[in-house]
């Protein structure tokens, strides 16, 4: 071989290394994820899923580009311990403080705990918090005119852009990175949620100065025309505007993708709708016809319509894993007259599912949850069984590492349409009470006290006897078969106290039998 063909072949063998290489990496550049979460929304709140007197097109869209699961599970059927499962992969009931948490709760994540945005952190992940936190922040002790800490950025977010509590909880103002934005020196903020502020109008005491009147306990500080939970004064010019919240969140996570989007990055973006108060922009009032709830539902799905459009715009869309869901069930009334109730027409916030927000009944934690990956994950609906807490060991495997310690579980294939074998079993929680799903079947033990929640008029699932449904068959729960199938009974308490612990039935008294 002469020295001259020698180097020709020389030259094209390193190129194709080099063209392998760089292929190599073109294959293993790691998607973004972005999670989208809404407060309070129903399984039977959007056109995908049912509802007939909204439309719903932009998450729709969503739900139709990938998977629909009809059995995706929040882990609790109230916000906060959602939220813990969703970043911790841990059960909430095994962490006593993850409850629904006053604006003043310490930090309910431990700082040496494992999250989900730390996990993605240590694999080359940029991290970020837009929208609604409500997992507690500081030591118990905060001074809010100064930073706030610990919070969501010793938990594993880069950068926080949120709202300390709720909608409806104060302090009614935006912090990043544990800074109030816009405050003033001269103008410090107080907080307490058992004592009043002297000269400090009320809800209770001052109706007439309410644009939103109060119907159970939402009647402290008036804000905005508008009687909050806890009392808040000071901070004038760092207080948000209700009306504008969701147009502020949207902006907020558009920025972050605009200028995070040359890295791999994580953003849980937390949005406010359909929670309590319900403060549509003039956009979309009045434009559901189902007053308030239904117009923040519509302004929810334009809002989603329009931060997917700019994934596309900057190029990251097809390379962006995204998760929709809701933190737990729908609730009408939950402490505001807002027409929520008059004007529901024939709508069913939760479909064909019983019971709500605050419940053990199905609408209390199975909601909508979708996975969509444009060009990657086809199209179709999953009847497998999924919770958002698996998301932590599902994406640890789409970001090429492994999490074994927790209580979530890798379903990654699931997620991606690959596989319907979803979870065997998961606890359900709705305020310190936990019941079981296993396979088609859900077993709700016997539990002391009212079985309606008059105030927000919802079955809490409280009964006498154990129940037990076949949901396949009965979805709307309408049969009780515990006391004909006492085998699937025994079988499901057995297990139910296998994964719960036998401490836990002892001290609750439950009926085993």
């Amino acid at each position: 071989m002469s020295f001259g063909l020698f180097a020709i072949l020389l030259v094209l063998f390193s190129s194709c290394q080099v063209k392998s290489k760089e292929a190599k990496e073109e294959t293993t550049v790691k998607p973004n994820v972005v999670v989208i979460y809404l407060d309070d929304l129903g399984y039977g709140d959007l056109s995908s899923c049912g509802a007939t007197e909204l439309e719903t097109p932009n998450i729709d869209a969503l739900a139709k580009g990938g998977i629909k699961f009809t059995n995706g599970y929040a882990s609790s059927a109230t916000c906060t311990p959602s939220r813990y499962a969703l970043l911790t992969g841990m059960y909430p009931w095994k962490n006593k403080s993850a409850k629904i948490l006053p604006g003043t709760a310490p930090l309910i994540i431990g700082t040496d705990q494992k999250t989900l945005p730390k996990m993605l952190k240590a694999n080359g992940y940029q991290t970020a918090l837009v929208g609604k936190w409500h997992l507690g922040l500081g030591s118990g002790l905060v001074n809010w005119n100064e930073k706030v800490t610990p919070g969501p950025n010793e938990v594993g977010f880069d950068y926080a852009y949120y709202m300390a509590a709720t909608q409806d909880r104060v302090p009614t103002v935006y912090l990043q990175d544990g800074h109030v934005e816009g405050l003033e020196a001269d103008d410090p903020i107080e907080i307490d949620y058992k004592n009043n502020f002297e000269r400090q109008p009320t809800g209770l005491e001052n109706p007439e100065l309410c644009e939103m009147m109060w119907h159970h306990g939402h009647n402290s500080t008036i804000i905005n025309g508008i009687p909050r939970i806890g009392y808040m004064k000071g901070g004038e010019k760092a207080r948000w505007s209700d009306v504008d919240m969701a147009d502020h969140f949207l902006l907020k996570a558009q920025e972050y993708v605009k200028s995070h989007k040359e890295q791999p990055f994580f953003l849980y973006y937390a949005m406010q709708q359909p929670h309590v108060p319900r403060t549509p922009h003039p956009r979309f009032a009045g434009k559901s016809g189902m007053g308030p709830r239904g117009d923040v539902i519509l302004e929810a799905d334009w809002c989603i319509g329009e931060f997917v459009k700019t994934l596309e715009e900057e190029g990251v869309l097809e390379n962006t894993l995204i998760v929709f869901s809701s933190d737990n069930g729908p609730v009408l009334n939950d402490g505001y007259n807002d027409d929520a109730v008059e004007k529901l027409g024939k709508h069913k916030p939760a479909g064909e599912l019983r019971g709500g927000k605050y419940s053990l009944f199905e609408a209390g934690t199975r909601v909508p949850f979708i996975t969509y990956w444009k060009g990657t994950i086809e199209p179709k609906v999953s009847d497998a069984l999924v919770c958002q807490m698996d998301l932590f060991a599902s994406i640890a495997t789409l970001v090429g590492t492994e999490e074994q310690s927790t209580d979530s579980k890798d379903l990654l294939d699931v997620f991606m349409g690959k596989s319907e074998s979803g979870r065997e079993s998961l606890i359900i929680e709705a305020t310190t009470r936990t019941a079981l799903r296993k396979g088609n079947w859900l077993l709700i033990p016997a539990y002391k006290g009212k079985a309606l929640n008059k105030q927000v008029n919802i079955e809490v699932g409280n009964s006498p006897v154990p129940l037990l449904y076949n949901l396949k068959e009965d979805i709307a729960q309408q049969h009780n078969l515990a006391s004909e199938n006492p085998d699937k009974l025994k079988e499901l308490m057995d297990a139910f106290i296998e994964l719960r612990g036998a401490d836990y039935t002892k001290t609750q008294k439950l009926e085993l039998k």
